[in-house]
């Protein structure tokens, strides 16, 4: 009997897709669903939802349980699902503000800058103990990563454990559908191949019937109404050459050209996800507030659950390992030689083969050399916020700010120095590992 454990299950809407798809293999009709979140509001919430799941898709056969303390009900489980959120309610202000007055302007900050950071140094003591839970309760398992920053979670993971982890995000989904609707082409007739890091995977091949669609794209941006759709993106891809994995608005942080000066924000980055300044910070709270709306208007009947596949891909790999029916994912693992002009022991995103005997990455070769700079400034952020969390090197994690791409566009190294103390301090009581 498969067992699946979700770690940070109050996150019920997520909990919710990933169950649905779970439950939408065909060939598991029985199993246990184990739900842990330490918010027992939260968790009761998602505990009812998955219930009314089960009942929805007829699989009843399906054990749910659910605590507040994880080593109560994970032992034995095949899978362990992460997606946990570390105060992230509490601190999003600080990691959006204290920025702002040296001049950062986030439109996310979850995966680098110093909301990244910080986010960094909160969830990764959390993580770290909950993976010393799983080795010892479920040694067998297979660690599925949802929660950002998914670089840094999955490569702390790495560095702690022998267990087999992989780092799952939807940005290549969503990017390879976008980029077939941008072109106007049935997705099942674009062909491409992506690689490099988490957020910032290269479509470096692009084609439709043997045609390079890179052309088309270029020329398709003349229009001002086409442009604006993705407004990053489209510009990094005219002068770079390739059209990168992740939104206009997370993607310009992560490099040192979109945001360092007003007039670029206001030319560059539009409303929303396209880059607006203070997004994620100003919307986050009223989001969640809204989605434990939405999940009390489901249980109440006021509102129908959709039982349609998220096209999360963690329960393909369910399928494929439990089914031995291979299947091919884009997952962010341990390097080791996969892309060969990035870092061996840092964390990449490509394409891996599932089966019964696991998860196995697939090498890409090289990117294109200015490609891969790129992704080398973020990984030595990544780098050096991991270890500055598992050496519990205050230094490192200072050293991690110095070479973000956006803050060292903007800032002196006073200036960040001076920034990560008031940061520091403001998160004082969410960093506890340090003190």
């Amino acid at each position: 009997m498969t067992k699946i454990s979700i770690i940070g299950a109050g996150s019920a809407v997520f909990t919710k897709n990933i169950v649905v798809d779970i439950l939408s293999i065909p060939t598991l009709e029985e199993g246990e669903i184990a739900l842990v979140d330490i918010d027992e509001r939260r968790l009761s919430l998602a505990r009812q939802l998955v219930l009314a799941v089960l009942q929805l898709t007829g699989k009843e056969k399906w054990r749910v349980t659910a605590s507040v303390n994880r080593r109560d009900v994970i032992a034995g489980s095949d899978f362990v699902i992460n997606q946990i959120e570390v105060a992230g309610l509490q601190t999003v202000k600080y990691e959006y503000e204290i920025p702002l007055k040296y001049g950062v302007k986030q439109c996310i900050g979850d995966t680098l800058g110093p909301g990244g950071l910080f986010k960094t140094l909160r969830t990764i003591p959390e993580w770290v103990a909950i993976v010393q839970d799983v080795e010892d309760l479920c040694p067998d398992a297979t660690i599925l990563n949802y929660t950002n920053p998914m670089s840094a979670v999955t490569l702390a993971t790495t560095r702690v454990t022998e267990l087999p982890v992989v780092g799952l995000c939807h940005s290549i989904q969503h990017t390879s559908h976008q980029l077939a609707e941008y072109l106007d082409v049935p997705y099942e007739e674009l062909k491409w191949r992506a690689g490099g890091i988490n957020h910032m995977s290269w479509f470096v091949e692009l084609t439709h019937n043997g045609a390079d669609m890179y052309p088309v794209l270029v020329q398709k941006m003349t229009d001002p109404e086409f442009l604006a759709k993705d407004p990053v993106r489209f510009d990094a891809m005219k002068y770079l050459g390739a059209f990168v994995s992740e939104s206009s608005g997370h993607f310009s942080e992560y490099i040192p050209y979109y945001r360092k000066r007003q007039d670029l924000i206001d030319r560059h980055c539009s409303a929303g996800y396209n880059g607006a300044t203070g997004f994620y910070a100003t919307n986050w709270p009223t989001w969640r507030k809204e989605s434990d709306e939405r999940i009390q208007r489901f249980l109440n009947g006021e509102e129908q659950i959709e039982l349609e596949n998220s096209g999360e891909y963690a329960s393909i790999i369910i399928e494929s390992m439990v089914t031995n029916r291979p299947a091919v994912i884009y997952g962010n693992v341990l390097n080791e030689g996969l892309i060969s002009n990035l870092p061996a022991n840092g964390v990449v995103e490509v394409a891996c083969l599932v089966d019964r005997n696991g998860i196995h990455p697939c090498k890409f070769g090289n990117l294109p050399e200015h490609l891969a700079a790129l992704c080398r400034s973020n990984m030595a952020f990544f780098e050096l916020s991991v270890q500055a969390v598992l050496e519990r090197d205050k230094d490192k994690a200072l050293h991690a700010l110095m070479v973000d791409p956006l803050t060292s566009a903007v800032c002196s190294l006073e200036e960040i120095k001076a920034m990560f103390d008031e940061l520091f301090e403001a998160e004082r009581d969410y960093i506890g590992s340090f003190h």
